[in-house]
């Protein structure tokens, strides 16, 4: 019919306006996107419905243009319900209709609604935890829906609900769509207290449990693999107090896979039947396409050992506080994909792990023996952008590509959508290993087994394991393929604009961990990766968004779940719809004082670096850093009169990041003034802004932006020695490696660690992220960086890769690892570089050279260690002179005290030999001397 044609037509319209997977067809038959029969009660689907190609059928399609665009209206609770912008005259009625037929134009009367729910002006005061919630929610009318339709409300939230303002002749004023999480969590608060959600294996069988409050029908698809037809279809059933759907099948289905399909209204496009894996998945088929049965108990999911090994583990009693925490950030797959003497099937892999005598491994040995406790892996979860079948790695001859050449990036970008490649900040399953970094990823069993082979091996070598988490955002939202939430439960886990719109403020979909039933799938599933996997500590990806409440009860939860104290560290940048508590009190930096949870400052990393992350064009040449010339060693581009006052206030800086970034810690300033750090100004922001070190992590590079040695090569002048530039880099980790608080360390970095300046590596590929774990090449230039984040600097790039004077070699790569081993080793030697406590920082490290007359290129810092337990040393001077000459300084207060340098820095051994030859101190008079470009440790026993 032409009326089904119609609709079909405009159907394929709305998908592509919302970010629908979208086929050839322009009338609505697609891959994606099939149309069926509509009528109001859509029949039981069949196997059928299972197998199909496409992921989602449209039932009832919703009349287009019948919905009002948005939804400006939020639920506060199941009673209430705020109205922004809208005044309380008129009549209130809140209409619905299963078929989505609604039509609610202004000034004539609403048709299409099966019925309507009166709204009355609410006189009275909103509850303080409500308005608290929703104080974000602009000012407008309260509405409260009546106690005769209170039971009602579970079924009309599986309706289309369109919020109507009428006159007096029923003529409609105003009308919107309404945003319902604030009345689910009202309604289903019982869900929260669900312990099984996901599937479980039991002894009377296997049980399947979703939560899906506004859902219609709900039915459990199982398969015996990854790509069988379906063996049955099962109606689940409907819990009305919690709003889940279980469904309980009196055998051990362990093995086999499921999905749901899901029957539930979609606003603005009707009612649909989403085939859907489950959000809490603990393991999945290749792409993700179908979710695992089994019970993570279960013996023939553990590798041998895998209980008794890490019960006794000593890497699980190297932190006994977060301050002894020396973490080491590595990507699966480059830990290995470059390493030829891992077999080729297991490069890339978790496998790669298990190969105790590959160079990488030999290397982490290596950092483990000398201080490293910790390795963050970047994603590991399953995530949705590298094909994990059939990915595709770029061919091309490098050989006769010129350093500077355009050829490398084109024709990695050339497969990026293809390769096997990338950071992995796309979630698509929060509690699920990602099947790439698998040998079988069609074999449901094998990434769980191996990522434990994984976490037992890098135990064994006596490293703690932690997680870079993303539960900030998913890769998709809406009806999207790989949206697995928004196809469950439409607009309920995604933070909403005042138009209804979900926010993007991270670069991708948001999520609302303050609405109940998102903040638990973060919550159970950072616990099932302690639990079941043994995870060590968690680093959270834009912590900021997250509200501080829910980190605190995860992190209690984790004891209690665990029995062991695990880590939490994360980004607590101020940004976005939550900035400075709009929504809520957030996990930031400035609001997590007092909570044991640590944020990431970049207050030492930008003095340290100069400039900020987001520099470009001459900006990230003339803006030098405190190690890398500012004021001392102009670069072509440095600003003439960029001299003492900026270097002396960087310096101040630094100190901030030395001292914990403590807020009352006291400092006398270059201006002469003892100021507590939280007042010293950071861009408008305190410098110093923790309560205790442990809330503070100190870094100087990570996987975001250019790595360390590449935002030198900007800002180092361009003749810099290769020596030199290894010199510097040692500068950057030694700050790093001698500030209080958690140390963190970019892997490679080590190993002057380079991407050809590339600034945003996250989907380059294997050509410019890989590492060299023989210190042949750090991998400068190897070809420009790709195109679309670096193009715009190519004339700035171009010529330093050609520069053939800047690439190290590999006496200087060897160099740098070594002298960082002994940084490492020096750090590890005395708990005085990472003392527990607030109380601890403020007795004991005291700062001399400071103030207006200090020699600005000159740190030193002094510990005392009287009496701290384990201390190993009475008194520690450490002294940093990132200048091109040697400098001396007389300390009065410590003449005639017997420092001598460190036993490391002082032994035949030591890497740096320039120190154990030149640094000395005369305790006569109280000189120290430090040679150029230095990091001195001094003790008295």
């Amino acid at each position: 019919m032409d009326l089904q044609r119609d609709s079909r037509c405009r159907l394929a319209d709305i998908g592509v306006a919302i970010g629908f997977v979208v086929g050839l067809s322009v009338c609505g038959i697609t891959d994606g996107i099939a149309q069926t029969q509509r009528d109001d009660h859509p029949s039981l689907p069949t196997r059928d419905a299972c197998d199909r190609t496409g992921f989602q059928e449209l039932l009832i399609a919703a009349i287009p243009g019948a919905a009002p665009i948005g939804a400006r209206a939020v639920w506060l609770n199941r009673q209430l319900l705020k109205w922004p912008g809208v005044d309380r005259v008129g009549i209130f009625r809140m209409y619905h209709s299963a078929s989505g037929r609604i039509i609610a134009t202004p000034n004539v009367t609403v048709t299409g609604a099966d019925g309507w729910a009166s709204m009355d002006v609410f006189p009275g005061a909103i509850p303080a935890e409500i308005a608290t919630r929703f104080k974000y929610v602009a000012d407008g009318t309260i509405l409260a829906l009546g106690k005769d339709d209170f039971s009602r409300l579970p079924d009309l939230h599986q309706q289309q609900l369109v919020l109507v303002q009428e006159d007096p002749n029923g003529n409609v004023v105003d009308a919107t769509s309404v945003q319902g999480a604030g009345a689910l969590d009202d309604l289903y608060a019982a869900a929260g207290g669900l312990d099984d959600l996901g599937v479980s294996v039991l002894a009377e069988g296997t049980r399947f449990r979703v939560w899906a409050p506004t859902a219609r029908r709900v039915v459990l698809c199982t398969y015996s693999s990854g790509t069988s037809k379906a063996l049955k279809t099962e109606t689940m059933r409907r819990d009305a107090q919690t709003g889940s759907w279980s469904l309980t099948i009196p055998v051990d289905l362990s093995g086999k896979y499921y999905t749901y399909l899901v029957d539930v209204y979609v606003p603005g496009t009707g009612l649909v039947r989403n085939r859907v894996t489950d959000p809490y998945s603990i393991s999945l088929t290749t792409d993700s396409k179908r979710s695992y049965i089994a019970n993570l108990h279960s013996p023939r999911l553990k590798p041998r050992g895998w209980d008794r090994e890490l019960l006794t583990a000593g890497a699980l009693r190297r932190v006994t506080a977060q301050t002894d925490m020396v973490v080491y950030e590595l990507h699966v797959r480059d830990f290995s994909i470059n390493d030829a003497t891992v077999p080729v099937a297991d490069r890339g892999k978790y496998t790669a792990f298990n190969h105790a005598g590959s160079r990488g491994m030999k290397h982490l040995q290596a950092l483990s023996v000398a201080g490293i406790t910790d390795v963050h892996l970047l994603p590991v979860f399953d995530f949705a952008t590298v094909p994990e079948a059939l990915c595709v790695t770029p061919k091309f001859d490098a050989a006769n590509m010129p350093a500077d050449s355009e050829a490398q990036q084109a024709a990695v970008m050339a497969v990026k959508d293809r390769d096997c490649f990338n950071w992995g900040y796309d979630p698509l399953h929060y509690t699920a290993p990602e099947g790439s970094y698998a040998t079988s990823a069609a074999d449901g069993a094998r990434r769980i087994i191996e990522f434990r082979q994984m976490v037992a091996a890098l135990h064994r070598l006596g490293l703690r394991v932690g997680m870079d988490v993303v539960y900030n955002h998913t890769s998709a939202s809406g009806q999207h393929e790989k949206s697995v939430l928004d196809r469950i439960v439409p607009g309920y886990y995604h933070r909403l604009n005042a138009g209804g719109v979900v926010e993007r403020s991270t670069c991708c979909d948001n999520t609302a961990t303050e609405n109940l039933m998102m903040a638990k799938l973060m919550t159970d599933s950072v616990i099932t990766w302690a639990r079941e996997y043994r995870i060590d500590s968690f680093r959270f990806d834009l912590m900021g968004h997250q509200p501080r409440a829910v980190m605190e009860e995860l992190k209690r939860r984790l004891v209690v779940a665990t029995g062991r104290d695990i880590q939490l560290i994360g980004e607590g940048w101020n940004f976005g719809e939550v900035a400075d508590g709009a929504r809520f009190v957030q996990a930031s930096q400035l609001t997590l004082n007092g909570s044991g949870i640590g944020t990431f400052s970049d207050r030492g990393r930008d003095a340290v670096r100069g400039g900020g992350a987001a520099d470009n064009g001459d900006a990230m040449i003339k803006r030098q850093g405190y190690i890398n010339g500012l004021g001392y060693d102009r670069n072509a581009l440095a600003v003439a009169d960029a001299g003492s006052a900026e270097l002396l206030r960087t310096a101040d800086l630094v100190r901030v990041g030395l001292a914990g970034s403590i807020r009352d810690y006291p400092l006398r300033t270059y201006r002469d003034e003892i100021t507590p750090l939280e007042r010293i100004d950071y861009s408008g922001q305190p410098a110093g802004y923790a309560s205790e070190p442990a809330e503070v992590v100190n870094y100087v590079e990570n996987h975001d932006n250019q790595t360390l040695f590449d935002i030198n090569v900007y800002k180092l002048p361009v003749g810099t020695r290769r020596e030199d530039r290894a010199r510097v880099q040692i500068l950057g980790l030694a700050i790093n490696a001698f500030s209080q608080g958690v140390a963190y360390f970019h892997g490679g970095g080590e190993l002057l660690r380079s991407k050809s300046l590339d600034r945003n590596s996250y989907d380059s590929g294997d050509w410019f992220n890989r590492i060299d774990w023989s210190g042949r090449d750090n991998y400068f230039a190897t070809g420009a960086p790709p195109k679309d984040d670096n193009g715009r600097d190519y004339d700035r790039i171009k010529p330093l890769l050609a520069n053939p004077g800047i690439k190290p070699t590999s006496a200087e790569i060897a160099w740098t690892r070594e002298a960082f081993l002994d940084l490492l080793r020096i750090r590890a030697s005395t708990p005085l570089f990472r003392l527990r406590s607030r109380d601890d920082i403020v007795s004991r490290l005291r700062f001399h050279n400071t103030g207006s007359g200090q020699i600005p290129t000159l740190l030193v810092g002094h510990l005392n260690g009287e009496g701290y337990p384990g201390a190993a040393f009475r008194e520690l001077v450490y002294l940093i002179n990132v200048d091109k000459a040697a400098k001396e300084i007389r300390v009065e207060s410590l003449t005639g005290k017997p420092f001598t340098l460190h036993p490391l820095q002082a032994s035949p051994m030591a890497a740096d030999q320039r120190v154990s030859r030149e640094a000395r101190f005369d305790p006569a008079s109280g000189m120290f001397h430090v040679p150029a470009r230095s990091a001195a440790v001094f003790v008295v026993r």
